[in-house]
């Protein structure tokens, strides 16, 4: 970056360097930043007749930096329109960075509820940061202006946040005419925690309790809360760190999970049961939910995973987000489907007829570098079924399920980072019947498994823009129906 990109307001750093990015990793239908870097879902809402959609970003350079946010907005869900930067660092209580948070309509004004950071000197004894919640407010949706009055919410007198202050990552909600805000925390024995504070006007906010915290392998601090309420059943949805691997568990260096429980606002205290992982592939972090119009919850989440490699960075832009997901409670737990405004983006339907499969098969019609993949498997005469999405010898990721054990396993293996890697997912055991959405879009893949009961994304970085889609039936022969391979629009115009 030269002296005099360096001094250019972050809206015109990034349209005088959009056209030197190299897009050959660069999603057609996934949020993603035009240059730079992006990390958080943040202030996911829906405010007059679209929704608004926010996300961490540093512009300047593909790696992380004192954040900024981004902000799209859609009146679909699908087709999005890139906004200016809505939140930049310019005040003392953010001058590091302006953090996760979320947004809410008040009174026809969107609110932005986020974390000011401030670095500070690390000193034996004392923390190295200073984290606030602050409020900015929109007449129109667009342009932001922040709170005379930050910040709003400050670490309460009495509560500790560990020696480094860990708090952030606001997610606010209405309940009964009250404003509710939890803020991820961690405990002054080093454990994660969510706090909850309520407010009456989004400006004064008073401490409630401690929502819930950890216990055992639960992480030292948990991010992004998030309450959600779907399908008449409540959960907490957090990104705990530090959460250490179990058997086939928690593999990946941050996890994301659920924990379904009912919230009482009158002591501020959700009772909940245990951690459930929410997308059991190699990248999905930080996701943050909102409720439609309809009254569905939709989440999106950040489809990366800190310390992985990066390849894109070299072409000048880093990471992306997943496809905007539904909330639904399925067989006492939440499950995530695809949301339903998805099959807008479909175009040319490139249909198989129902195949018997007894050896690999591939299918040829089905060999394009972004689309959705949609099919059926009759597993009744076979061991289970392999999916391969290969782009050579050393570019693959296949997903792998046993049927009489139910194990799924997501296998990754990449020319572009030298690495071979695998996941693992739990479906009932013995079921005959096999369900497949995947999502395939230049540099990721997402595997939805009968109908969002089993999430898996991860990133790939194919040399080639040839694929090629390949059914391998695990010992005996395998039934394929309603195969089709959707090519699907761009989401932005």
């Amino acid at each position: 970056m030269s002296d005099e990109q360096k001094q250019l307001a972050p809206d015109d750093f990034i349209a005088e360097g959009e056209s030197r990015i190299n897009k050959r990793w660069y999603p057609r239908f996934h949020i993603a930043p035009r240059v730079g870097w992006c990390n958080d879902p943040n202030g996911f809402a829906y405010f007059g007749d679209r929704y608004h959609f926010f996300y961490q970003h540093y512009p300047y350079e593909p790696k992380w930096g004192p954040m900024h946010w981004a902000h799209v907005t859609s009146r679909d869900l699908v087709h999005w329109e890139r906004q200016p930067i809505a939140l930049f660092p310019d005040q003392p209580y953010d001058a590091d960075g302006c953090f996760t948070g979320s947004g809410i309509e008040k009174d026809g004004k969107l609110y932005l509820l986020y974390t000011g950071h401030v670095d500070l000197l690390k000193k034996p004894g004392q923390p190295d940061r200073v984290e606030t919640q602050n409020l900015a407010v929109s007449v129109d949706g667009i342009h932001f202006e922040k709170s005379a009055k930050n910040p709003v919410i400050k670490l309460p007198e009495g509560v500790s946040t560990g020696e480094d202050h860990h708090f952030r990552d606001p997610k606010v909600w209405q309940h009964n005419g009250r404003y509710y805000a939890v803020v991820g925390a961690q405990t002054a024995d080093e454990m994660g925690q969510v706090l909850v504070f309520v407010s009456d006007d989004l400006e004064n906010w008073q401490f409630k309790h401690v929502m819930a915290k950890a216990h055992g392998n639960q992480g030292f601090m948990w991010e992004c809360p998030n309450f959600a309420e779907f399908d008449g059943h409540e959960a907490l949805i957090l990104s705990p760190q530090g959460v250490r691997p179990e058997g086939r568990r928690y593999l990946n260096l941050q996890q994301s999970v659920s924990m379904l429980g009912k919230m009482d606002y009158e002591s501020g205290i959700f009772y909940h049961d245990a951690f459930h992982i929410i997308d059991h592939g190699f990248d999905f972090y930080a996701p943050q939910v909102t409720q439609a119009p309809d009254g569905r919850c939709l989440m999106i989440g950040w489809l990366a995973m800190w310390e992985s490699a990066m390849p894109e960075q070299a072409d000048g832009w880093a990471c992306q987000m997943t496809v905007p997901r539904e909330l639904h409670y399925r067989r006492d737990r939440l499950v995530t489907p695809p949301a339903r405004e998805l099959t807008a983006l479909r175009k040319e339907a490139h249909r198989t007829p129902d195949l018997v499969m007894k050896e690999e098969t591939p299918l040829s019609d089905w060999s394009q570098e972004t689309g959705e993949l949609c099919a059926d498997f009759d597993l009744t005469e076979a061991a289970g079924v392999a999916v391969h999405f290969t782009a050579g010898f050393d570019d693959t990721v296949s997903l792998m399920v046993e049927k009489e054990s139910g194990l799924v396993t997501l296998v990754r293996k990449s020319a572009a980072t030298g690495r071979k890697e695998e996941r693992y997912a739990q479906l009932p055991a013995g079921e005959d019947h096999l369900s497949l959405r995947v999502y395939e879009d230049r540099s990721s893949l997402e595997f939805f498994l009968n109908d969002g009961d089993i999430v898996m994304s991860t990133r790939f970085y194919p040399k080639t823009t040839e694929r090629v889609i390949v059914i391998e039936p695990q010992e005996g022969a395998v039934r394929m129906t309603n195969g089709v391979f959707y090519e699907l629009d761009d989401i932005f115009a």
